[in-house]
């Protein structure tokens, strides 16, 4: 059977843009959409051989992308006046509104501001409300495709649950942090070879975040990605019941 994972905290298909022209350093104004349209079916891709659990927008916006993409590719021609609006400017117009409230959410980072040029003694210690998830699904996914394009099998194939269990991977990474309180996202992956193993290890970093057993931060750009234990309390679900089937 199909692993499947359901993340309250993934994020829209705009997200998943902004994030693409972020990456790509692209106007947004002047999109070069051949380009965008296979990054953005890449990530969807990504998503579908994870079986992560992906909203019909998703869909919509690579369906909205394909039509401007075979639009551009035909001759050009005068718009006719029942043609109606055109797609690539509405896209666009989304894109900069959705950005808008994403800025005026910018007072959540001051705290990351206040601790920029504090450096810590051996392991860091954060607070409870700092144990969350400090990076976004994208940037994760952007890691992960970095690792998959070492991998030694180069197959986009269905993940199955009893070829590389999630469970062994869950308890790969807890045992690992068991005997110290965090480990890198390079030092996670440094012995994972194949390609369905690779992704079986990120579902079990997701599953565990959901299950609030780590925390995942990557403290600025391009910094490096962390990984780290969360202790256990009596609201925290415990991942040691009997694997699911």
């Amino acid at each position: 059977m199909a692993y499947e994972v359901h993340l309250e905290m993934f994020e829209g298909p705009l997200d998943l843009l902004l994030f693409l022209i972020k990456k790509d350093d692209l106007d947004v104004y002047n999109i070069p959409i051949s380009h965008i349209t296979r990054e953005y079916l890449t990530y969807l891709d990504m998503m579908k051989e994870m079986n992560l659990d992906m909203a019909g927008e998703f869909l919509v916006l690579a369906a909205t992308l394909m039509a401007i993409k075979a639009k551009t590719l035909l001759p050009s021609q005068e718009v006719l006046e029942d043609e109606g609006p055109d797609p690539r400017a509405e896209l666009i117009a989304k894109l900069l509104e959705y950005q808008k409230f994403k800025q005026a959410a910018a007072f959540l980072e001051k705290r990351a501001d206040e601790f920029k040029d504090v450096y810590y003694r051996g392991a860091p210690h954060f607070e409870d409300s700092e144990k969350t998830l400090a990076i976004s699904m994208f940037d994760l996914m952007a890691s992960l495709r970095e690792v998959l394009d070492r991998a030694e099998d180069g197959g986009k194939e269905q993940v199955l649950g009893e070829e590389y269990p999630i469970e062994e991977k869950i308890n790969k990474i807890m045992n690992i942090l068991a005997k110290r309180p965090f480990i890198s996202w390079d030092e996670l992956f440094a012995d994972e070879k194949k390609r369905k193993s690779i992704i079986s290890c990120f579902l079990a970093l997701l599953e565990l975040t959901k299950l609030q057993r780590i925390f995942i931060r990557q403290d600025g750009n391009f910094a490096k990605i962390t990984v780290y234990k969360k202790e256990v309390t009596a609201d925290v679900p415990n991942t040691d019941a009997a694997p699911r089937e």
